[in-house]
């Protein structure tokens, strides 16, 4: 398979970590786990087929959202991320995910996005590439549209120190899950820890000062499990924690 026969639709490398989204990260990682070659292209959301990014062109196929990338790969590559896990460990692997893509990720993204003084460091960067008469309209914009995704999700309708503390319980929750294992279901990584990565390494990268970060450190597991994850899938990548 020549490197050119897939195209994964990423944003970019940003705020610490190899992708501002940890669905790029998982989704990348999941094409490392399958080895599959693949080309990495930039794109922003509004290019993708349904507004979010990763998206992948697989042959002329054009496949969106992660949990459907994954399983498109699975399928027609003939590769299972789950190899030698039990029906059980299936289950609870998907339950994982969904605490990780469900909860964590939008308590991450409130404390990047709303949170000002992130919000001014992070995301509002992502309108410097426009004119500077257009530029703080277009923040203020971006920052409002992201408070009515989280408005509309749920945890936008809570008071900081609420999200905090509900981002904290998904935190230690995701601590005693991991326990002393290498990864989470076990010796060998599986689909899940791509996930569990893209959305701990978002919440542990020092480029943001949160309670979510803060939470995590207190874990040493946590911390320990994403710099394994680095080393193995990003190497070239210079992880500060």
């Amino acid at each position: 398979m020549s490197s050119s026969s897939i195209t994964l639709y990423a944003s970019r490398a940003g705020f610490g970590i190899t992708d501002t989204s940890p669905f790029v990260i998982k989704t990348e990682v999941q094409l490392k786990m399958a080895g599959l070659a693949y080309d990495r292209a930039s794109a922003i959301p509004p290019q993708a087929p349904n507004g979010k990014l990763p998206f992948i062109n697989d042959h002329d196929e054009v496949v969106s959202d992660s949990t459907f990338i994954r399983a498109h790969i699975e399928q027609k590559y003939e590769v299972d991320l789950d190899e030698g896990l039990d029906t059980r460990k299936r289950a609870e692997s998907w339950a994982i995910e969904r605490l990780l893509e469900d909860h964590l990720y939008f308590a991450m993204v409130w404390f990047r996005w709303i949170d000002p003084e992130n919000f001014a460091k992070g995301p509002a960067h992502f309108a410097d590439s426009a004119p500077e008469a257009d530029r703080a309209q277009l923040r203020h914009d971006l920052q409002a549209r992201k408070a009515v995704e989280l408005h509309a999700q749920g945890l936008g309708r809570k008071t900081p120190p609420q999200i905090a503390e509900l981002g904290k319980r998904s935190i230690d929750a995701l601590s005693q899950l991991l326990g002393d294992k290498s990864y989470f279901m076990g010796d060998s990584p599986s689909g899940v820890d791509a996930t569990a990565f893209g959305v701990l390494a978002a919440v542990l990268t020092p480029f943001f000062d949160t309670p979510l970060r803060q939470a995590a450190e207190r874990h040493p597991n946590l911390a320990a499990y994403v710099d394994r994850m680095m080393r193995r899938y990003y190497p070239e990548h210079a992880w500060n924690p």
